[in-house]
């Protein structure tokens, strides 16, 4: 079920290694586990998408693509997974990777009712808010990596047996 689900909304690999724009990474683009769907490629795939979509910069597509070369996971899945932060989603988001940064760290929420929107009050107040914003965002991306890993590798093992079985009762 997953291979079958997966494999029908990846993109065409001969294509994207004939796109002229991802020409100049060369023949490290026709590496063969950069475009298999199997176990561990999507399982890496999942922690690497997952992991990166908590990192809170832009150009995560870049960083998923490459940790995607890097540890020879499914190209494609990493890149797509990094959308799971949009713009919809990313305020949620972030604010409870702040609010874990502050639970984890121990720390209570600062009282700002007097806080007025403003250059100055915003860069006074960034060093109070990166740095358990920055922790939180680590540990959720550690977390859904590990979860996002261990998972699919449950679901496709799960869909492999499943088949093994219908295949044997046939």
């Amino acid at each position: 079920m997953p291979k079958k689900t997966i494999k029908k909304y990846m993109p065409n690999p001969e294509k994207l290694k004939e796109h002229k724009h991802l020409q100049f990474l060369g023949e490290r683009l026709h590496e063969p586990n950069l475009w298999h769907l199997n176990r561990r490629s999507i399982s890496l795939a999942f922690a690497i998408g997952l992991f990166v979509a908590w990192v809170p910069t832009p150009g995560q597509m870049a960083i998923a693509a490459v940790g995607a070369f890097y540890f020879r996971a499914n190209l494609p899945v990493s890149v797509a997974l990094v959308w799971v932060t949009n713009p919809l989603t990313m305020p949620p988001m972030f604010y409870f990777a702040y609010m874990s940064g502050l639970f984890l760290l121990g720390r209570e929420l600062p009282n700002n009712n007097n806080f007025e929107f403003s250059i100055d009050s915003v860069m006074t107040s960034i060093g109070d808010i990166g740095g358990p914003f920055l922790f939180g965002c680590l540990i959720l991306g550690i977390v859904s990596s590990t979860i996002g890993y261990f998972g699919m590798s449950l679901l496709w093992r799960y869909a492999v047996t499943k088949r093994w079985n219908k295949r044997k009762d046939r």
